[in-house]
């Protein structure tokens, strides 16, 4: 947390290099601009893979995971590469991987509103909480596969509650 703390202290939006925005794919590692929030850009991350989810959530499991797997594999390259351009490690507005780990935790949930807000939240407290082995990844993995890798646990974990709930809530 406190390397998050330094990041935003050492490079704030509004000071990245002339041209950062023109590439898209700075564009995405900031989740659509979500990640330039100066309070909470994992949350607001978050929300706007809430949103894009909504088309999502009607996809059969197989695409549904596939999407996921994709989207894992490009935001290797996407947060490794707007990290290094920044010259930050793991700058807390890059927020691909909060798409990425919201969207696994979906995989395992039914479709509805009710249910995508459930998964935010869980999956937001696991991102948060960052319990073993996510901290220790969150520590030792580097680059854009450490910046996914410890977001897609947070999203296996959250995905995990989510679908005891289902399971336990739905009618016999």
């Amino acid at each position: 947390m406190s390397q998050d703390v330094e990041a935003v202290k050492a490079i704030p939006p509004r000071h990245f290099p002339l041209g950062f925005w023109h590439n898209p794919i700075h564009f995405l590692a900031f989740g659509f601009g979500s990640g330039l929030v100066p309070r909470g850009p994992g949350t607001a991350g978050t929300l706007v893979a809430v949103f894009l989810f909504w088309w999502l959530q009607y996809l059969p499991f197989v695409s549904l995971l596939l999407v996921v797997a994709l989207a894992f594999v490009a935001g290797v390259g996407i947060c490794g590469l707007a990290s290094k351009r920044l010259g930050v490690e793991d700058h807390p507005g890059i927020v691909w991987d909060e798409f990425v780990g919201y969207w696994l935790t979906m995989c395992f949930a039914p479709p509805g509103l009710f249910w995508m807000l459930v998964g935010f939240v869980l999956f937001r407290f696991f991102d948060i909480l960052k319990p073993w082995p996510i901290s220790w990844i969150d520590r030792r993995v580097s680059g854009g596969l450490g910046i996914m890798l410890d977001d897609l646990l947070a999203g296996v974990y959250a995905g995990l509650v989510v679908l005891a709930l289902a399971l336990t809530s739905s009618p016999a």
